[in-house]
């Protein structure tokens, strides 16, 4: 497996047709509304919901002779706010759409509703967090498996994604998944992701060093290097580690998994909602690791000057 050592600039995408959406200036595209929405999950506190967006009609929705995969989303918000239709990604599911592929938003429980802040006293509860998540993001993914003909979806395209939170609960779920723990006892035997997409996120062990007992889905990582919020590199004490997407791309190139990094340098948590200006590399990715299943390495440092700096430094 090789890996790629690169610097980016966003001109080298300026041109791609992931962009066809956008305005003059470089506005984003305009918002969508779901084809359909579906309760996935009861649980004693909610109701789970997930809103699909399908392919634009007229897209070309096959790659390598297969239906493209499905992409379930989860919000961001610290585990204690967001919802499955903010705003802000609306025109990230519309650009998806119009390049064929069917997005799932998703509702998870926030298990840190109430809290005021997440630190080292309150790992605890940021463990259960992540693991109610988890086990949501896993009944949506049983939903789409249970329901992929009516629904047209392959079940061996499944591909999960998420921002901030979000992020952090789609490493989880793969990484629950390919150790085949309890959390992922819903799964079918031998299911496996096609991929996971994270947004600023992170993985929790209690174990020290990030395993994989069976080797992970292909992970596209992005990443600011200046990140406050969610670790860039690793939080470990003793046992204890909350491993960020640095960390995570290290331990996959040192076991040959597959991973594609994008490293936006000087940059903060504001590459948790710059889902919709680094569509090409998304597309990208899966079309190569996904799709094609190639197996490319990517290591990118990335200076894109479309994703602005809104956090303090």
């Amino acid at each position: 497996m090789k890996k790629y050592l690169l610097t980016i600039l966003a001109a080298v995408f300026a041109s791609l047709p992931a962009f066809s959406s956008m305005g003059s200036g470089g506005t984003r595209a305009g918002g969508i509304t779901p084809d359909e929405t579906y309760m996935f999950a009861k649980r004693d506190t909610c109701d789970l919901f997930m809103d699909i967006y399908n392919p634009a009609p007229g897209t070309d929705t096959l790659a390598d002779g297969s239906k493209k995969p499905t992409i379930i989303f989860a919000f961001g918000g610290s585990f204690m706010t967001g919802s499955r239709d903010a705003e802000n990604y609306l025109p990230w599911f519309r650009v998806m759409a119009d390049n064929g592929y069917r997005i799932v938003s998703i509702d998870y429980r926030l298990g840190m509703k109430g809290y005021d802040k997440i630190g080292v006293f309150q790992v605890n509860a940021l463990d259960r967090a992540i693991h109610m998540a988890v086990e949501d993001m896993i009944s949506a993914t049983v939903y789409l498996l249970d329901n992929a003909e009516s629904l047209d979806i392959d079940p061996s395209r499944i591909v999960i994604s998420g921002s901030s939170a979000g992020a952090i609960t789609a490493l989880q779920t793969d990484y629950e998944t390919s150790n085949r723990t309890s959390w992922a006892a819903p799964l079918p035997d031998g299911f496996r992701y096609a991929g996971v997409m994270s947004f600023a996120g992170a993985v929790l062990s209690r174990n020290g060093k990030l395993k994989y007992a069976q080797e992970p889905a292909p992970t596209l990582l992005m990443h600011g290097t200046e990140d406050s919020v969610v670790p860039y590199t690793q939080i470990k004490i003793f046992s204890l580690g909350f491993f960020g997407s640095s960390k995570i791309a290290e331990r996959f190139e040192k076991f040959g998994y597959a991973y594609n990094i994008f490293r936006h340098k000087g940059h903060n948590h504001e590459i948790a909602v710059a889902m919709y200006e680094t569509v090409p590399e998304q597309l990208a990715f899966l079309k190569s690791n996904v799709c094609c299943k190639s197996g490319c390495c990517v290591d990118a440092t990335v200076v894109n000057p479309e994703i602005g700096f809104p956090y303090d430094k």
